[in-house]
């Protein structure tokens, strides 16, 4: 039997105050592709995600997203020049080298879902270089 293909995969990301969401998205240079009846399409690059008017604080509050970036310093002096922290009133950390291979920081955004926005630091084990 011939293994089912599959083309993409996206979550559905939480937002309390959608319009507001929709801003501190865009403000990270994400484009609306589609934007209706509180849902939207947010895509940078190859990458994408649905955002939707729900909240559930306990559910977002645990809501987690994982970005793999070229480079994380350019993405973390990238917000922290644009002042989105300081817009959003969002929690954004520091660049941190993690023993698990990575270079990342984590930005909260307005709802409270947890991105961590991340750099391979050895790529010779990754799975895409495999």
């Amino acid at each position: 039997m011939q293994k089912p293909k599959m083309q993409e995969i996206k979550a559905f990301v939480p937002a309390k105050n959608f319009e507001t969401s929709l801003a501190f998205y865009q403000d990270l240079g994400f484009e609306v592709v589609f934007s209706e009846d509180g849902i939207a399409h947010l895509k940078y690059a190859q990458c994408s995600f649905m955002l939707q008017e729900f909240y559930v604080a306990d559910h977002t509050n645990n809501f987690m997203m994982h970005i793999l970036v070229d480079d994380v310093g350019i993405w973390h002096e990238f917000i922290v020049s644009a002042g989105i922290a300081e817009k959003y009133q969002v929690r954004l950390t520091p660049v941190v080298e993690q023993p698990y291979g990575m270079r990342d920081f984590t930005l909260t955004d307005p709802s409270g879902v947890l991105w961590f926005i991340g750099q391979e630091i050895n790529t010779k084990d990754s799975c895409t270089n495999a």
